[in-house]
C-alpha cells in the first residue's frame, strides 16, 4: 500500500493510498476534527478523472462537518471514496485494502456506507479495522438508509408546514430524482401518507418498481427536475441544482437526500430569490450518520434515534424562521448554526 498526504487549504488531512494487488485507488479526506474524530461514508464510483473524485470527497468531507454538528454527534467531518465501478471493479481483496488503509490514519476517520457501498462490504472493511459501522449487530445499528430516508421524510414534512401550512403530505405531489435505497424507502413513506409521486432514476428496473408499487408517475431525469409539482427530491447524486436547471423548477420546497444537491454555493441565494424554500442538504438527511455515530459510541437504541430523527424537523423549521427573520439563504443559516457549534467547541 502507497500512501501520500495531498496538500489542500482548509481541511485537516487528505490521504491518496493506492494498492496495485487489490487495485484500490481512493482518497480518505478529513475536513475538521474539532469535535471529534471524522466520520462519515465511503462511496465507490467511476469518476471520470482523479480530480473529479478529490473534489467531490472535498465536497463531502466538507459537508460531513456541517451534518455531524447539527446532527449533535461528537464527531468532526470525513468522508472516503474509492476510484472504481461498484459493479464491476469491487472485491474483498479491494475492500479490505481500503479497510487497512483506514487503519493506517489510527482513528482520525470512521467509515461507513455510502453510495456503491453495501452492509456486506462493511463487514469485509470491519475484518480488518475497528474504525468502520453502520453493521447491524444485536438489533443496533446497521445499513443507515432506512434512517435516512426517515429523516429526509419528517424534514419534508417540516418543510411541508412551513411553506404550504400544510399537516401532512397528503394530497402533495414529490418529484424524487434517485430511487435507490433511501429514494425507493422515502417513496415508500410519501406515498404511505397518501402523497402523490413523480420518480426519475438511471435504473430503470428501480422506477418500474417504484411505479407498480406506490402507482407513480415515471419521468426522465430531466423532467424529474422540471416537473410541475410542489416538492422536488434530489436522491441521487449532487449538483442537480445547478445554473442550467434552476430556472426550470417549479416546485415551491426543495427536501431530498442527496448530499451536494447544490452545484455551486450561489444556488441557495439563488432559491430564495425565487420563493423556493430550500431544506439544506446536510441537516435534512443527517438520520443515517447520527445511527452510526451513536453506534460508534454505544448509544444506539431505537427510542434515541426517533428522538434524533423527529429532531431534524425542529432544527430545520429552527433554521426556516431564522431565514425569514434575517432575509437570507436557509442554506447560509444552516452553516452558520454549525459553525456556532464549531466555534463553541473551540472555545470550551
Amino acid at each position: 500500500m502507497e500512501s501520500r498526504i495531498l496538500p489542500v487549504d482548509g481541511w485537516s488531512k487528505v490521504v491518496h493510498f493506492t494498492d496495485k494487488e487489490s487495485g484500490l485507488e481512493a482518497i480518505i479526506s478529513v475536513h475538521d476534527a474539532t469535535l471529534g474524530p471524522a466520520c462519515g461514508g465511503c462511496r465507490i464510483f467511476p469518476y471520470a478523472s482523479f480530480e473529479a473524485g478529490l473534489e467531490d470527497v472535498k465536497n463531502l468531507s466538507r459537508g460531513m462537518t456541517y451534518k455531524n454538528a447539527l446532527g449533535g454527534i461528537p464527531f468532526g467531518g470525513g468522508k472516503a471514496v474509492i476510484f472504481a465501478d461498484p459493479k464491476k471493479d469491487k472485491s474483498p481483496e479491494m475492500l479490505r485494502a481500503f479497510g487497512n488503509a483506514v487503519n493506517s490514519l489510527d482513528g482520525l476517520y470512521y467509515t461507513a456506507e455510502d453510495s456503491g457501498v453495501s452492509e456486506d462490504d462493511m463487514k469485509t472493511i470491519q475484518s480488518v479495522t475497528k474504525y468502520a459501522a453502520g453493521i447491524h449487530a444485536q438489533g443496533v445499528g446497521g445499513n443507515p438508509s432506512p434512517f435516512t430516508s426517515r429523516g429526509v421524510w419528517r424534514g419534508m414534512q417540516a418543510a411541508a408546514r412551513q411553506k404550504f401550512g400544510a399537516d401532512s403530505l397528503k394530497g402533495l405531489t414529490v418529484s424524487i430524482l434517485g430511487v435507490g435505497a433511501v429514494g425507493m424507502e422515502l417513496a415508500r413513506l410519501i406515498n404511505e401518507e397518501g402523497g402523490h409521486l413523480v420518480v426519475a432514476d438511471v435504473n430503470e428496473a428501480a422506477v418500474a418498481e417504484a411505479v407498480k408499487r406506490f402507482d407513480a408517475k415515471a419521468v426522465s431525469p430531466e423532467d424529474a427536475i422540471a416537473a410541475d409539482v410542489d416538492i422536488f427530491s434530489p436522491c441521487a447524486l449532487g449538483g442537480s441544482i445547478n445554473v442550467d436547471t434552476i430556472d426550470q423548477i417549479k416546485a415551491k420546497v426543495i427536501a431530498g437526500a442527496a448530499n451536494n444537491q447544490l452545484k455551486t454555493p450561489d444556488m441557495d441565494e439563488a432559491l430564495r430569490a425565487r420563493g423556493i424554500l430550500y431544506c439544506p442538504d446536510y441537516v435534512i438527511n443527517a438520520a443515517g450518520v447520527i445511527s452510526v455515530g451513536l453506534e460508534i459510541l454505544g448509544t444506539w437504541t431505537n427510542d434515541e434515534m426517533n428522538r434524533r430523527i423527529d429532531k431534524i424537523g425542529d432544527t430545520l423549521t429552527e433554521i426556516f424562521k431564522r431565514a425569514d427573520a434575517e432575509n437570507a439563504p436557509t442554506g447560509a443559516v444552516a452553516d452558520r448554526l454549525a459553525m456556532e457549534v464549531i466555534e463553541k467547541k473551540k472555545a470550551e
